[in-house]
């Protein structure tokens, strides 16, 4: 039996064994406040009149949420507590930030701000009731016809849909819709374009769901954790668009402190790739990562990928900005 289970050790694909690119980070913000583990998860508010002035909204879950622009200045913070992972969206005329408010465990909450994109500064909205548990992940869902939600995820596996609405001035949340993954769960994104939700649980996989309220309740599971192409913890989920369906699906592939993708809309395996050390350090054990494929300036014309760095040290953990076009270039990407 012992020999049996070294040949099969012996035999078996290592992580090492699947090719995995690098590419350099072009930029970082500055570290966050808090120590130990507290950077999370980002997001990209893209200035379309002078893509150089866009923003970064952030977390430090330990303490709230930092606005950085593109050179990774720290424009503003906001003193929120416990918020876990952030996301936004252009709704009404407003720049509409989402965030899980984790700061009663055991009763989870959907944050909401507006991002005066001028100031570089948050206000908040309110916080609204998202199920008993602890607030984890989040994402937002904008699907055509002017709807805005937002899904909060539970660490136990909860996804919680929330819709987002102006009533007489007043914006306010209200669960439309509940789901459920067996285990511990945390990043997603939502396809606006495609009305499709991809969220991970972080031992097992990635798992697809309709992101319209009225869509089935179960999911399928289209990307497992298996060892080789993705790590767990599986931890942020992203879309790099391409067209009306295309792009690809990124995955942070805690395990192994590396990116895979998947092509859209078939997700078939595309590769993966790490941020190693160069003028800016590498990153380690990423939680929340952001992509965005339009162009953002001089240098940044092919897009901008924001991964959150677990050890930056000597400083406290903080976010690496990476050129999308030297992704697409490593992996050879068409």
């Amino acid at each position: 039996m012992l020999l049996a289970t070294l040949m099969l050790l012996q035999t078996a694909p290592a992580v090492q064994d699947v090719p995995t690119a690098q590419v350099q980070a072009v930029g970082e913000t500055m570290a966050v406040a808090s120590l130990e583990d507290a950077a999370d998860d980002p997001a990209i508010w893209r200035n379309a009149r002078d893509p150089r002035q866009s923003l970064i909204v952030a977390t430090d879950k330990k303490a709230g949420l930092n606005v950085y622009d593109l050179s990774g200045k720290l424009r503003s913070t906001l003193q929120a507590g416990r918020v876990n992972n952030v996301d936004l969206r252009s709704w009404g005329g407003q720049v509409i930030v989402a965030a899980s408010d984790r700061n009663d465990k055991a009763n989870a909450k959907l944050a909401l701000y507006t991002l005066d994109t001028k100031a570089a500064k948050l206000t908040e909205i309110g916080r609204f009731e998202a199920g008993a548990g602890e607030a984890y992940g989040l994402c937002m869902y904008a699907p055509r016809g002017g709807k805005l939600y937002a899904f909060v995820v539970h660490k136990a596996g909860t996804i919680v849909q929330m819709e987002i609405l102006s009533e007489g001035g007043a914006i306010k949340a209200d669960r439309v819709r509940t789901m459920k993954l067996a285990t511990q769960s945390e990043g997603c994104v939502a396809d606006d374009r495609t009305g499709l939700l991809y969220v991970g649980e972080e031992d097992v996989g990635v798992w697809r769901f309709g992101a319209n309220p009225r869509d089935a309740l179960g999911g399928e599971k289209v990307i497992a954790a298996d060892g080789k192409t993705l790590v767990a913890d599986v931890e942020g989920v992203a879309i790099a668009a391409q067209g009306t369906r295309g792009g690809y699906l990124v995955v942070s592939s805690q395990g192994d402190s590396a990116y895979g993708l998947w092509r859209l809309p078939d997700l078939a395996y595309a590769g993966r790739f790490r941020i190693t050390a160069g003028k800016f350090g590498a990153t380690s054990e990423t939680d929340g990562i952001e992509v965005s494929t339009a162009g953002f300036g001089p240098g940044l014309q092919g897009g901008l990928m924001l991964a959150q760095d677990g050890d930056n040290a000597p400083a406290a953990q903080n976010f690496k900005l990476v050129r999308w076009a030297d992704v697409r270039k490593a992996l050879r990407l068409k």
